[in-house]
């Protein structure tokens, strides 16, 4: 099985009446070097300043970004490239990043290579540290951007951290 920790940023909440506009993927294991990144004009006329602000880019900006089909299916691509196995998703907030790359996987490509679920990062950390009020963002090397992969990263070093501090059962 292989690991992806993916990280999505968005011109609003939902999928379909807002826009993902980028997101980035790292494969979790030591080295992480393999990495993807994607950007995707927008698909729908809905869109929230505050939300798109987060990313960094203005609405003409995504407007002249790349079509959200060659965007998904060069990412499932990728993924299947990349995995040994099953490929299974994982992200600090996957309750959003999950619902983007579903709805997108599932509109443009007409399957999701990850499956039916996901995991979530946070939630395996409180576990382990059996705190509800404990976060993991300590454990991040690469600083919180908001440029996706430098987001993804970050969360996959904390995962590998977890994994090398609890000695967790993840065959990477």
């Amino acid at each position: 099985m292989s690991y992806f920790m993916v990280d999505i940023e968005s011109d609003g909440p939902i999928p379909g009446d807002y826009s993902m506009i980028c997101f980035g993927a790292v494969v979790i294991e030591p080295e992480l070097t393999r990495t993807f990144y994607g950007r995707l004009r927008p698909i729908s006329q809905n869109w929230m300043p505050e939300a798109l602000a987060v990313s960094g880019y203005s609405r003409e900006e995504t407007e002249r970004f790349d079509d959200p089909k060659e965007v998904m299916t060069q990412f499932a691509n990728w993924i299947g490239q990349e995995s040994k196995g099953r490929s299974f998703f994982v992200s600090d907030n996957n309750g959003f990043d999950w619902q983007f790359v579903n709805w997108y996987f599932h509109h443009f490509v007409g399957d999701n290579p990850f499956g039916s679920s996901s995991m979530n990062l946070g939630s395996l950390y409180k576990g382990l540290v059996r705190d509800t009020f404990k976060t993991f963002k300590h454990l991040r090397r690469t600083k919180h951007t908001h440029n996706p992969v430098d987001d993804a990263m970050g969360n996959a070093e904390a995962m590998l951290s977890l994994i090398n501090e609890f000695d967790l059962k993840i065959t990477l």
